[in-house]
Formats: C-alpha cells, sequence, structure tokens
C-alpha cells in the first residue's frame, strides 16, 4: 500500500510540474529566422608539444518553419611531427528540421569546397543532427555529416570510399 502511494505521488508531482513548460510550448524555429552556431575542437598528445585544433561556423536562415538554408565555414590547425597543415572548407547545407518542441532533430545535405594543405576538392553529403533549446534563442547542437570527396577523374565508387565523416557540437543563437 504504501508503494502505491509513493508512486502515485510522485506521478502526481511530475504532472503538476510538467504542465508549466506544456504551457509555455512555443515556436523555436519560424519562417524568417536566423541562426549562427559556433563549436571547436582540439587534440593533443601526452606531451602536448604537438596537437591539432578547429573552429566552424554555420549562418542560417529559415525560408519556412522546417526548412533551412546555410552557409559553413570551418578551419583546422594541426602541428604533429610530420609537419604543420592548415584545412579549411567553405559550404551550403539544406536542413529539414522537426518540431519536437525543445528538440529539433533534422536531417539534409551539405556540398562545398575542401581546400589547404592537404586537399583541394568538392565535396557533398548527406547530414544529420539534433538542436536542443535552453532557452528560446540559445541552443547546443549535434551534427554528423559524410562526405564524398570529387578528386579530379575520381568516378562515384571512388567518391564514395574515399569519404570521411565530420562531426560537430556547438552552441547556436536565433534571431
Amino acid at each position: 500500500m504504501l508503494r502505491k502511494f509513493f508512486w502515485l505521488a510522485a506521478l502526481g508531482t511530475l504532472s503538476v510540474a510538467l504542465l508549466p513548460s506544456a504551457a509555455r510550448a512555443q515556436e523555436y524555429l519560424d519562417q524568417g529566422t536566423y541562426e549562427l552556431t559556433l563549436s571547436g575542437t582540439g587534440s593533443s598528445n601526452e606531451d602536448i608539444d604537438a596537437g591539432q585544433f578547429g573552429i566552424a561556423a554555420n549562418l542560417g536562415y529559415f525560408v519556412t518553419d522546417q526548412l533551412e538554408l546555410s552557409l559553413r565555414q570551418t578551419l583546422d590547425y594541426a602541428d604533429f611531427n610530420a609537419g604543420t597543415t592548415v584545412n579549411a572548407s567553405t559550404g551550403v547545407a539544406v536542413d529539414f528540421h522537426f518540431d519536437l518542441d525543445r528538440w529539433q532533430p533534422f536531417i539534409g545535405a551539405a556540398i562545398g569546397y575542401a581546400y589547404g594543405d592537404n586537399s583541394d576538392t568538392f565535396f557533398a553529403g548527406p547530414e544529420a543532427g539534433v538542436k536542443y533549446f535552453v532557452k528560446a534563442d540559445t541552443f547546443i547542437y549535434g551534427l554528423v555529416q559524410y562526405q564524398f570527396f570529387f578528386d579530379d577523374g575520381d568516378d562515384a565508387q571512388s567518391a564514395f570510399d574515399d569519404g570521411s565523416f565530420l562531426y560537430q557540437l556547438g552552441i547556436g543563437f536565433t534571431w
């Protein structure tokens, strides 16, 4: 009997606690909304005398409540025993968002150009991610993208085989 009372009380408390958040449900992404995201990466060896870091920025615009067009820029710097390299990429993306209140999962595709010390090539590929709004205009996000590289003379199969994954975890702002 005491166990049933405990679970009923817990369920009642949880229901009351969730009512204000349900009452505040709002649109986080509307047509005409702009978005800026920022992320960074880094690593080093155990002696901290060799490593790499990278930054990425994304400027997006919502054409509709669910469809976003974006311009993306990345910059990576590495200094390891084999030497120093600087690489960057510039691309555009289109993403479709699924409105789950604070959670905004999305899928899409990107195309762009990767350039620098290691490569100069076009890329394209699918992507998916999720945004979680901590405030009405601020969110954290994660993105996974697969990039097919189109080097000179590559056919479709070798472009797929030479691809790589891109991961981002960062913060974003809307206005």
